[in-house]
């Protein structure tokens, strides 16, 4: 079983029921299941913001979702996060990938990168780092404060974890 696959069964435990986002290649593995597997409903959008909204929308008709996105479709969604899902207690959890870490990567992600903890603790967005060897105490730890804040919370994802 694969890393992804395992990750996605996680989320499934913890009573996630609704995927959507936009896709980055960060998440291949993650994505190929979503896309495969009709059993998740995942909903691919153009737009962080648009995945939001549909997210906004799955939750108030029940369910419990999930929001894939890069770092940079967080700077995207500022808005939507501040507006619709914090202002009217909207939850998600968010699953950001961190482009730009430490230098390595495009130009174009080296900022956000670079700022992507202090851009989530200023909107926030309480966090977790997604480490193998404790993600199950963490995605526990952000669902537990998801529901009770009815707030979004994240994961964020280094390059390498969940490309397969």
């Amino acid at each position: 079983m694969t890393a992804s696959q395992r990750f996605l069964d996680l989320l499934e435990q913890h009573g996630y029921d609704f995927f959507t986002g936009v896709p980055c290649s960060l998440f291949d593995g993650v994505t190929r299941i979503l896309d495969r597997n009709p059993k998740y409903g995942y909903v691919s959008a153009v737009r962080e913001d648009s995945a939001l909204g549909l997210a906004a929308g799955a939750y108030l008709g029940g369910r419990q979702p999930v929001v894939f996105m890069q770092n940079s479709g967080l700077g995207v969604s500022v808005n939507a996060l501040v507006s619709l899902n914090q202002i009217y207690d909207i939850p998600a959890l968010l699953v950001v990938s961190w482009r730009g870490r430490d230098g390595n990567d495009a130009p174009e992600h080296l900022i956000m990168g670079e700022m992507m903890e202090d851009f989530l603790r200023l909107l926030k967005i309480p966090y977790a780092l997604f480490e193998p060897a404790t993600l199950e105490r963490d995605v526990d730890a952000l669902t537990r404060t998801m529901r009770d804040t009815r707030k979004p919370v994240a994961l964020v994802v280094p390059k390498g974890t969940l490309q397969q």
